[in-house]
C-alpha cells in the first residue's frame, strides 16, 4: 500500500521515498505525490532522481493489485530501481493543475445539472461529463453563466471521510453510474464545494478553491445515445 500523499494535498509536487516493490519497467513506492490514473483523470507523470543524480522519466503512474498501490510506469526502457533505493518523486506541476482545474469545473457541472452520470473524461485543456437525461433542450448559454457565477463565488472546496458503510446508508451521494467510489481501506473521501454547491464522493485531485478554475467555455452537447447527453468543457 502507498502513501498516497495527494490526498493530503494536491499541490505538493515532489517527496522523498523508497522503492518498495518492482515489476517490469515500473515500481511502487511507500509513499507518492503521484495521482493513478482513473475515475477519468489520467495519472500524473514525473520523474524519479535517485541519490546519485540519475533521473527516471515516469510516463504515468496507475493503480496496483494491492487496494491504495500506486504503480510508476518508467519510460525508455530503463531498468527500474531494486527495493530499499531512495528516490525523490517530482509530479509534471504545470499538467496535474490543470486537471485538478478541469477536475473541479466538472463537479461544478454535476451540481448544474442534477442528473446521474454516466461517464467522463479530464483532459489538460478539455474536459466533459455524460448524463443520463432523456430529449431535452439543453442551453449553453444558461450552462455557461451558471457555471460562471459558481467559479466567481470562489467556494472554498475541501474534502472529509466516512466509511465505506456510512456510504452504503447515504447512497444518493453517488452521482457517477459507471464509476465508483474508490472502496477497500474501509472509508470514502468525499468532496465538498461550499456549504451546499456539492457533496459526492471522489478520489481525484482538486483546486483549494472555485474561482482557482478561471474561465470555461461550453463546447458542443452532443447526443451519444437515447438517454445520453454529453457536454463538453474547455479552458478559455
Amino acid at each position: 500500500m502507498t502513501e498516497q500523499l495527494f490526498t493530503q494535498d494536491a499541490y505538493l509536487t515532489d517527496c522523498t521515498a523508497t522503492v518498495t516493490v518492482v515489476h517490469d519497467m515500473a515500481v511502487e513506492l511507500d509513499r507518492t505525490v503521484f495521482y493513478a490514473q482513473g475515475g477519468g483523470q489520467p495519472g500524473d507523470t514525473g520523474t524519479l532522481t535517485l541519490a546519485d543524480g540519475t533521473v527516471l522519466v515516469v510516463s504515468n503512474a496507475t493503480k496496483g493489485d494491492t487496494p491504495g498501490s500506486v504503480v510508476h510506469l518508467i519510460a525508455g526502457g530503463v531498468t527500474p530501481p531494486p527495493v530499499g533505493t531512495a528516490v525523490t518523486a517530482k509530479i509534471d506541476w504545470a499538467r496535474r493543475h490543470k486537471f485538478m482545474r478541469m477536475h473541479t469545473c466538472l463537479h461544478l457541472l454535476s451540481a448544474v445539472l442534477p442528473y446521474p452520470v454516466t461517464g467522463g473524461s479530464i483532459g489538460e485543456e478539455k474536459g466533459r461529463l455524460d448524463f443520463d437525461l432523456p430529449e431535452a433542450n439543453l442551453d449553453k448559454e444558461d450552462i455557461a453563466a451558471k457555471l460562471a457565477a459558481l467559479i466567481a463565488a470562489d467556494s472554498p472546496v475541501s474534502d472529509e471521510w466516512i466509511t465505506d458503510a456510512e456510504l452504503d446508508a447515504n447512497p444518493d451521494l453517488v452521482k457517477t453510474m459507471a464509476v465508483q467510489p474508490p472502496r477497500g481501506l474501509g472509508k470514502v473521501r468525499l468532496l465538498r464545494i461550499g456549504d451546499d454547491v456539492d457533496l459526492q464522493p471522489c478520489g481525484g485531485t482538486h483546486v483549494k478553491r472555485t474561482g482557482e478554475i478561471g474561465a470555461i467555455e461550453v463546447g458542443k452537447i452532443e447526443k451519444k445515445g437515447r438517454q445520453n447527453r454529453r457536454v463538453n468543457l474547455r479552458f478559455a
